[in-house]
């Protein structure tokens, strides 16, 4: 006899990487309705596994729960974007300084296995491979700088930020141009000698980089001059 049944117990894993990649493509759009018993249908599982991937894209940021208890995708706040991009860059600079002031032997091990899955993500063109990798990356290099408030409020900005950096890597077609891989080895470099003025600087060029395309990629479609006569 063949039990129908989802099973259950297990799998928040699973779940969680498939909405993740979902909602970070855009399959599921912002606003979208994230409902238990379509999931585990979806899914196959229980709803105990949904629950927990849940609560765990909601603590990322990724999804929110409403006051009626529904968990719907987060909506992307575009007239915050300028504010973002401002804590963003300023947190690139603070972070780099103090991890050329306090970087260990430990924490250059774990910016270059962050690099080179960065580094691998590039060359497979795996864009939600490299949003994760690049997270780990700059995170690696705000715990090295042993500021636990700093290292957690960069966490937070790349993780809501993941959206954002997803359309950046959008805008290259998942085709990452390699000075973007140069540049984190860069980063490492004068981190490991200890520069901190040059490690400042370069958490600001690469900063600008990232806004300077966000700008191009999506201002362009604000307000954008609208032909009204008829063709032909």
């Amino acid at each position: 006899m063949t039990n129908d049944t989802p099973r259950r117990g297990g799998g928040p894993q699973k779940i969680y990487d498939a909405l993740k990649a979902d909602i970070l493509n855009m399959t599921l759009a912002p606003g979208a309705g994230l409902d238990e018993t379509e999931l585990s249908a979806r899914f196959g599982m229980s709803r105990t596994p949904v629950r927990e991937a849940l609560q765990r894209l909601v603590a990322e940021g990724l999804a929110t729960t409403l006051p009626n208890r529904n968990t719907v995708v987060t909506v992307l706040d575009f007239d915050g974007v300028p504010h973002y991009l401002d804590a963003l860059t300023l947190m690139y600079r603070v972070t780099g300084r103090l991890a050329a002031l306090r970087r260990t032997p430990e924490d250059l091990e774990r910016m270059r296995a962050a690099q080179a899955d960065f580094a691998a993500a590039v060359a497979a063109s795996d864009a939600i491979a490299m949003l994760e990798s690049n997270r780990n990356f700059h995170l690696a290099i705000a715990r090295a700088g042993g500021n636990r408030y700093y290292a957690d409020l960069f966490e937070r900005l790349l993780n809501d930020g993941m959206r954002l950096l997803r359309l950046y890597y959008r805008s290259y077609q998942d085709a990452l141009p390699q000075e973007f891989v140069h540049e984190h080895d860069a980063m490492i470099a004068v981190i490991e000698a200890g520069d901190a003025a040059a490690a400042e600087r370069q958490g600001a060029e690469h900063a600008s980089q990232i806004v300077g395309q966000l700008q191009r990629f999506i201002a362009p479609a604000l307000g954008a001059d609208i032909g009204l006569a008829p063709e032909g």
